[in-house]
This record gives structure tokens, C-alpha cells and sequence, in this order.
């Protein structure tokens, strides 16, 4: 059981700090994620590409998501850790969506899920909710069904979309979410957002003003070269150095210099010696 519950974050909502939130794909990123202290840790469904090599989040199974769940869950001692509900693990039907969700906590270990949507998946959050699980909503910019809203752009530039999206987090918080994450949104309507909706919102490129944020640790460390948005900053560049130490590695054993009499053990004399006596 996380130190860190639910119910914490919901009071950060009022008290603060601003809520911190990173995304971990094994048990080695978890256990460092973990003990910098970071709030929340979410298995995101973004593994697809970062991980898993998908063009997008919706080849992205349920299978795929709790192995990934099970292994993080190792290394977390602290933070909440939220399982993604992948691509139709959840919009079928509100039983359905139960039996998924149930999965995260019952065989994969994590304290909450989360998934996309607003008022279209606000029975779904309250049934959930309703039979105990912990839910995290996801509104503005919904990865899983992209393409439907022109593809990976800011939302909420419009009249029409700016007040979708400020029913969806109304909705999703009135469904009993305990937060709700805000992507790709104007700041000015994560603002209006954030101060209507009686939960914590965590922006990811919807600015300064929501009660926490996320990213990708694989952007933030810049291990990801694919595509990096404008909203994410890199605190680290740390591709073009590991792909340098592979490149080195290569030359020092090509060239015989590695590994060294240093790096390698000794002790084995005497049975040596016998080996080629009885030879």
C-alpha cells in the first residue's frame, strides 16, 4: 500500500504543494522515480510508443498494461501508482470497464486507474468509483482517440471545444474522480478549469496554473527522439549520450581494451594447472 493515497492528493487540492506526477515503465525507472519523491507514478498506456515501439497508444492490451503494472509496482515503496486503462478497456460498458479496472488493483498492484474522457465515461468513472476503485479522468487532448479530435494539437482554441472540455472535467469530477489530468488545453481555460472543478487538476502543456504536473520521464530525460512536444522540458539530453557510450563500448572490445586485467578476476591458477595436467 502506497504511503501517498487518494485522499492525500484530493487534499492538495487546498492545502499544496503542487502535485508531481511521472510516468514509469519498470521496476528500475520506478525505484529512481520513487525516491526522488515524486507523488504519483503512472504506468502510462504511452509505454506503446516509448516502450513498446506503436505508431500510438491504441495497439496498447490489457496484457500489455498489467505486465508493465505488475513490474513498477516492485519498485514502488511511496508514490500512488495508477495503472492507464488502455483503448476500449473501458467503453464497452460500465461492467466491463469494472472487470478491467479491478485487474490493475487485484493482479497488478496499483492504487488507482485512470482513463480518458469526460462526459461520455462519466457512468463509467461513477461505477468505478461506486465499487471502490480509485479514479484519475483525463480530458482536453485524449491520446487513445486523437485522429477523432484532428490529431495531436492543442484543444480547447474555440468556443465550441473550450466549453466540451470544461463539461468534461465538471463531469468527470462529479462522477467521483479524485483528479483529473488536463492535456494540451490553453492556459486561460485550465485556469477556469482548475478553480471550478472541486478536484486536483495535473496539466501536461496546459500551463502553470493547474494544482499539479506530469510528464513523460522519457521526454523530461530525453531518452525519446521520435518527437518532443513544446510543452515538455528536458532536464536531461540523455540519447545522444548513451547512444556515445554504446559507441565507445563497440571500439574498446573491437580494439581488445576492454574488459582490462582490472575488471576481470583471478584465482584460477591452480586449477588451470590441474586441468592441463590431466590433459
Amino acid at each position: 500500500m502506497a504511503d501517498i493515497t487518494p485522499v492525500h492528493i484530493r487534499e492538495r487540492k487546498l492545502q499544496g504543494p503542487p502535485i508531481t506526477m511521472l510516468t514509469a515503465y519498470d521496476y528500475s525507472f520506478a525505484s529512481m522515480v520513487d525516491a526522488a519523491g515524486i507523488d504519483i507514478i503512472l504506468v502510462g498506456d504511452s509505454l506503446g510508443m516509448v516502450v513498446l515501439g506503436y505508431d500510438s497508444t491504441v495497439p496498447v492490451t490489457m496484457e500489455e498494461m498489467l505486465h508493465h503494472c505488475r513490474a513498477v509496482s516492485r519498485g514502488v515503496k511511496r508514490a500512488l501508482l495508477v495503472g492507464d486503462m488502455p483503448f476500449m478497456s473501458y467503453q464497452v460498458s460500465p461492467e466491463d470497464a469494472l472487470m478491467n479496472a479491478s485487474r490493475f488493483l487485484k493482479e497488478a498492484g496499483c492504487d488507482a486507474v485512470k482513463l480518458e474522457g469526460g462526459v461520455d465515461v462519466a457512468p463509467v468513472i461513477e461505477r468505478l468509483v461506486k465499487a471502490g476503485i480509485p479514479v484519475m479522468g483525463h480530458v482536453g487532448l485524449t491520446p487513445q482517440t486523437a485522429s477523432s479530435l484532428g490529431g495531436f494539437r492543442v484543444q480547447g482554441k474555440d468556443i465550441e471545444r473550450a466549453r466540451a472540455i470544461y463539461k468534461d472535467a465538471l463531469a468527470v469530477a462529479e462522477a467521483g474522480a479524485f483528479s483529473v489530468v488536463l492535456e494540451c488545453i490553453p492556459s486561460e481555460l485550465s485556469v477556469l478549469i482548475t478553480k471550478e472543478v472541486d478536484i486536483p487538476t495535473i496539466g501536461i502543456g496546459a500551463g502553470p496554473g493547474c494544482d499539479g504536473q506530469v510528464l513523460v520521464t522519457n521526454d523530461l530525460l530525453g531518452l525519446y527522439e521520435k518527437f518532443t512536444p513544446k510543452f515538455v522540458r528536458k532536464y536531461l539530453d540523455l540519447a545522444p549520450k548513451i547512444n556515445q557510450a554504446l559507441k565507445t563500448f563497440k571500439k574498446e572490445v573491437e580494439a581488445g581494451d576492454f574488459p582490462s586485467l582490472e575488471e576481470s578476476f583471478s584465482g584460477g591458477e591452480e586449477a588451470v594447472k590441474a586441468i592441463r595436467a590431466q590433459n
